[in-house]
């Protein structure tokens, strides 16, 4: 019996210039290797306690909230961890913000670049990550806003995916089929009230997924409490134009350059354009690809690749590229095996894999071939239930946030250079980890 999908899940950034933050964080170093056969794992960069706001203000006598230069963002870190969730600023580490959670929590975009959505259990429960607003008779200055866990939130029975696309934010809820589509503008601002959108109701509740697009039209998953099958399309209208059944265990979705959309399948995968569908084949009868990374201005998409039906826990070592210009699927070697993660993408496209070696290797989705391959933690192995914490790969702009639950530590790596810019340890345990760019 094949086993259920496990769920889902351009500025470099300025490090601190005061002497004080240097004494409070330690900037910690990697050495990068091209190619990734020969490259040994380095042992977890030193690192210090992440600062707390306090301290910081105290050590650079800066008051908290202090007034900036117009047009500069309020950069920042979510972590997720067992009972709560921890912000961050994401150039220099400081600890901004601790908030308690109840139940397992999960992070989703928001898609305003301030806020993120936290699943609590039966709802969406909105993150104000803080940013620059503008003061009143003030136009030359913006002011920072500090990090909020809201009462705002939307009810959904059992909350799933979370997707940002074509300037809407839509929000599925597993358990009771509910979908809602947002402007994520309507949240900039830091709302009083959550925004109505759009909302309808899926005939089959199922483990799913929904992308609107930017003339109204739908995707959405086909399936039920058993199984999944496909996909359909629906157009502003609510009537289905396209529709295909060819994709078992569907789970998950990337954008890829052009509006491309492609969900995974537990034989490869499906490709949207427009309102044509192909179906992607695996080279083995069961290639099952459930986790995605895109990129907007790329046409290859990264995704897992399982190939054994029977495992309780594969742990692949392959992981699949789609040309979605001609709906071409390759797979890529890997020295080591990785989660679900794991999967990243660069601001030149690069696909990042953060593996069980404890590097984050970078590959060129066009050629395939392994660029870099950079030592960030120690090895590590994937835990066998998916709640558990492991290490995380999650990308914003030009830096590669990647996380070491066994000694509590967030490092900084820069893409471009492979080089391990700064790391701070957490007072709580990493789980999940996601951002925002202000």
């Amino acid at each position: 019996m094949r086993r259920p999908l496990t769920p889902f899940a351009p500025t470099r950034p300025l490090l601190a210039g005061s002497a004080a933050l240097a004494v409070l964080l330690t900037a910690a170093c990697g050495s990068s290797t091209t190619g990734s056969a020969d490259a040994e794992p380095a042992a977890t960069p030193s690192a210090s306690p992440v600062p707390r706001a306090e301290e910081v203000s105290t050590a650079v006598g800066t008051p908290s909230g202090e007034t900036t230069e117009e047009g500069r963002r309020a950069s920042r870190i979510a972590v997720t961890h067992d009972g709560g969730v921890v912000v961050l600023d994401a150039t220099d580490l400081t600890l901004l913000g601790e908030f308690p959670v109840e139940g397992y929590a999960r992070l989703n975009p928001a898609g305003d670049e301030r806020h993120l959505f936290v699943t609590e259990g039966d709802g969406f429960r909105l993150l104000d990550l803080g940013g620059y607003s503008l003061p009143h008779g003030d136009h030359d200055h913006h002011h920072a806003t500090t990090p909020t866990l809201t009462d705002l939130r939307y009810p959904a029975k059992h909350p799933g995916h979370v997707v940002v696309h074509d300037g809407r934010t839509v929000l599925y809820g597993d358990g009771d089929g509910r979908v809602r589509s947002i402007d994520p503008e309507d949240l900039r601002d830091g709302p009083t009230a959550l925004p109505k959108g759009r909302t309808w109701t899926e005939r089959s509740p199922h483990h799913g997924v929904a992308v609107e697009r930017e003339d109204g039209s739908v995707i959405t998953t086909v399936g039920d409490e058993e199984s999944r099958s496909g996909v359909r399309i629906r157009d502003a209208k609510g009537r289905t134009v396209a529709s295909s059944d060819e994709c078992p265990g569907v789970h998950g979705e990337a954008v890829a350059q052009d509006g491309v959309v492609v969900l995974g399948c537990e034989d490869g995968l499906l490709v949207v354009d427009g309102d044509e569908i192909t179906k992607v084949d695996s080279p083995d009868d069961y290639g099952r690809i459930g986790n995605q990374a895109g990129h907007d201005e790329s046409p290859f998409v990264l995704g897992d690749y399982k190939s054994d039906p029977d495992a309780e826990l594969e742990r692949p070592t392959k992981v699949s590229i789609t040309d979605t210009r001609d709906a071409s699927l390759r797979l890529v070697d890997l020295p080591a095996s990785y989660s679900f993660r794991s999967l990243g993408r660069g601001p030149q496209g690069e696909a990042l894999v953060l593996g069980t070696d404890g590097q984050l290797h970078v590959i060129d989705p066009e050629s395939g071939e392994i660029t870099r391959s950079t030592p960030v933690v120690d090895a590590w192995e994937e835990p066998t239930e998916w709640q558990q914490a492991r290490p995380t790969l999650h990308v914003q702009d030009e830096t590669a946030y990647v996380t070491d639950p066994s000694t509590k530590t967030l490092h900084m790596v820069d893409i471009a250079s492979g080089e391990v810019i700064r790391s701070g340890v957490l007072p709580v345990v990493p789980d999940e980890v996601d951002g925002t760019r202000g």
